[in-house]
């Protein structure tokens, strides 16, 4: 692959031609944008259309896939001959064109490039091979915005793949695995001309990172579940039984946590007879973590499936229903009657009796969601303290909690009353009276049991009975981010 010398020299080339995540966007507009979306390449094509500048080139060739003359594209390149030996071009005469997809990528921690396979455009379909490295992904980026925001001091990326989240990553030291040396070898360029120093490492799981600890761990390891066969895609197929290879990538990662660590984890589970919270429970229990683990998607072992035979690129191949078949069945012998698709979030929280929480929630969040997974680790603590400090401290509303009534128009009193989150996860609910005075006079200035002996004078119930009544439920309140400190 690469060295140094000639990533650097890539690196000059791709700003040399303004070819960076900003003026790509504003080239190719919301519509070019949004037709890549969709791999479809015509929006783009139409926008450049005649133009024969070194971005429009370089978009073409790097973004597109295009042959191209290799006159033109020589000089635009800064390592030309490095980039054919290392195989990422294929030179056909006069004619070059890209091996590798080699994209603008960015988010709030910096700017820079991911190279990865090509996607397939325009209706193609083309079967991946068993090393093919992925690219930016619904899932890569989901899995980018889960993490709490802040800086780390170590962090693993396990199972990097084209190593896309070395990107959106604020670390010191950032130590990046993966199975397959071919994304190990897409990711050190991606990382190289993004100028993220990153330790790269082949192995299976926690094996390259033995008797190591880190802040944050995060992945999004191979996790569909697929019947074992020859051929496997490593990206997404990890050659365990069943969900096995999500339950050790839980299970293993307490060894591998500094106190206070953050395990962020996007995949698969699978769902039986036994509840799929109770399943799970088994895994993090046994890790001492305090936990939030988010279902957002149930899918039927046909819709699943279809979903995964069109990713391996078989729809309309002669081996499409025989795999299809084989799938069913080893769906049926192992028990699974549906899969789940969500978020783990652990977090290594040293105290005996942690915090665990398994919630179905397909709803809508807010972004950065990342923020509410760390607000609710602080928020467990608070909600925790011991009762008198809990009275005594002054609750507020979260700035971004809003109340909603409705009822009959006309009608004296609202049926209903709801107090939702225009933040993190969009939580919504409804307190009933008592509860909802509580909260609305909850503005920092007062101690809490103070705002409920004032709520029970209001209501003519005794102050104490209405405290007992209330505690669980407000220490619920601060645990779920409607009440803050």
């Amino acid at each position: 692959m690469l060295d140094d010398t000639a990533i650097s020299a890539l690196r000059r080339a791709l700003q040399d031609a303004d070819y960076t995540l900003d003026a790509v966007s504003e080239r190719l507009g919301e519509t070019g944008l949004s037709g890549l979306a969709r791999n479809s390449s015509v929006p783009t094509l139409r926008t450049l259309a005649g133009a024969t500048d070194a971005q429009a080139e370089l978009i073409r060739f790097w973004l597109l896939g295009r042959p191209v003359a290799a006159a033109t594209i020589r000089p635009l390149l800064g390592c030309p001959d490095a980039l054919v030996q290392a195989g990422l071009i294929h030179a056909n005469g006069d004619q070059w064109q890209a091996a590798v997809e080699l994209k603008p990528h960015g988010s709030q921690a910096r700017s820079g490039w991911i190279c990865s396979d090509q996607t397939p455009l325009d209706g193609r379909i083309v079967p991946p091979s068993e090393d093919f490295v992925l690219g930016a992904s619904p899932a890569s980026t989901t899995l980018a915005q889960l993490v709490p925001p802040g800086h780390y001091g170590t962090v693993l990326d396990l199972g990097t793949g084209c190593g896309i989240q070395g990107l959106h990553l604020n670390a010191e030291n950032l130590v990046a695995t993966d199975l397959n040396q071919r994304a190990l070898d897409l990711a050190r360029i991606s990382l190289g001309l993004s100028e993220v120093t990153a330790d790269l490492r082949l192995g299976s799981l926690y094996e390259p990172v033995a008797g190591e600890r880190f802040d944050l761990i995060v992945t999004n390891p191979p996790y569909v579940i697929s019947p074992p066969r020859p051929g496997r895609l490593i990206y997404r197929d990890g050659g365990f039984a069943g969900d096995d290879l999500m339950r050790e990538v839980v299970t293993g990662a307490a060894a591998h946590l500094n106190p206070g660590g953050v395990l962020v984890v996007l995949g698969n589970w699978a769902i039986t007879d036994r509840p799929w919270d109770e399943r799970l429970a088994e895994w993090i229990t046994p890790t001492g973590c305090d936990a939030l683990v988010l279902q957002r998607e149930v899918l039927d072992p046909y819709e699943y499936i279809e979903l995964w035979l069109a990713d391996a690129g078989l729809a309309g191949r002669a081996e499409y229903l025989p795999r299809y078949r084989q799938w069913l069945d080893y769906f049926a012998d192992s028990g699974i009657t549906s899969v789940g698709l969500g978020w783990l979030v652990l977090r290594r929280a040293e105290r005996a009796h942690p915090e665990v929480r398994f919630e179905d929630w397909p709803h809508a969040v807010h972004q950065p969601v990342g923020t509410a997974f760390a607000d609710f680790f602080a928020a467990v603590d608070d909600a925790r303290a011991p009762e008198a400090e809990f009275w005594a401290r002054c609750w507020r509303q979260h700035p971004e909690l809003t109340q909603e009534t409705f009822g009959e128009p006309g009608a004296a009193d609202p049926e209903h009353l709801v107090l939702r989150q225009g933040y993190g996860f969009g939580r919504a609910m409804e307190p009933g009276t008592a509860l909802a005075a509580v909260v609305g006079a909850c503005d920092g200035e007062l101690p809490l049991a103070a705002l409920v002996a004032a709520v029970s004078g209001l209501l003519e119930v005794g102050s104490q009975e209405l405290a007992d009544d209330l505690l669980p439920r407000l220490r619920e309140l601060v645990a779920l981010g409607y009440l803050v400190r």
